[in-house]
């Protein structure tokens, strides 16, 4: 004859539980790695850049998706923040569009900006005259300079 018999495969073979398993492993490792390689760290960037943008203020320094550095002026809406990026230039720009924030500023050394500001102009008066002290000290300050 010229067709021979076919035998059917054992249970043993393609369908074993231990067989499937060792199949299935190399794909479970893969996405195991996109996980941990790929997938976790840009949520862990989305979210810390999503709280950067909760924590916009007025006279942070910011530089935008387009490469603008400014400092923001306003925060207009959740959306929407006021930038100044040149004197008398402000532009709106959508909160998603900044990328960074450059400086925060310091809230106790602009108060005590603002406060001696205020007292000068009040007083009317100019900054007070160096001490002889002073003077001296800033001679030899420059004289090392040089």
């Amino acid at each position: 004859m010229l067709i021979s018999t076919a035998y059917a495969q054992g249970a043993s073979g393609l369908f074993d539980g231990s067989s499937a398993m060792v199949q299935f492993l190399p794909l479970v490792l893969i996405f195991v790695v996109f996980y941990f390689m790929l997938i976790r760290p840009q949520q862990q960037k989305q979210k810390t850049h999503r709280t950067m943008l909760d924590a916009l203020r007025r006279g942070d320094r910011v530089v935008t998706g387009g490469g603008i550095i400014g400092t923001v002026n306003r925060v207009a809406s959740p959306e929407e923040v006021e930038v100044d990026i040149a004197q008398g230039v402000r532009v709106r720009v959508l909160r998603s569009t900044i990328s960074t924030v450059l400086a925060k500023p310091d809230p106790g050394a602009a108060r005590e900006a603002a406060n001696e500001r205020g007292s000068s102009r009040r007083r009317g008066a100019k900054a007070p005259a160096p001490t002889p002290a002073q003077e001296k000290e800033s001679a030899t300050d420059e004289a090392d300079k040089a």
